[in-house]
């Protein structure tokens, strides 16, 4: 029995769905004729064995926003 796959074109995304291409057309060029191919990641990140997260607060708290957070 031959089977004929075919894709499905109403799954693949458009330029019209992009909220930003939508909303801001005049910062794209006009020849821009649709969205770059899905690529694989290409990098990584090294971990060394044994290392522990650094456990800092990402900013300083007002002693209120501390008191807070302790509760």
């Amino acid at each position: 029995m031959p089977v004929e796959l075919v894709e499905d074109k109403s799954k693949k995304k458009r330029l019209e769905d992009v909220p930003l291409v939508r909303n801001f057309p005049e910062v794209f060029p006009e020849d821009l004729s649709s969205l770059p191919l899905t690529r694989p990641v290409e990098f990584q990140i090294d971990l060394v064995p044994g290392a522990a997260p650094v456990a800092q607060a990402p900013y300083r708290l007002a002693p209120s926003e501390m008191k807070e957070l302790a509760e």
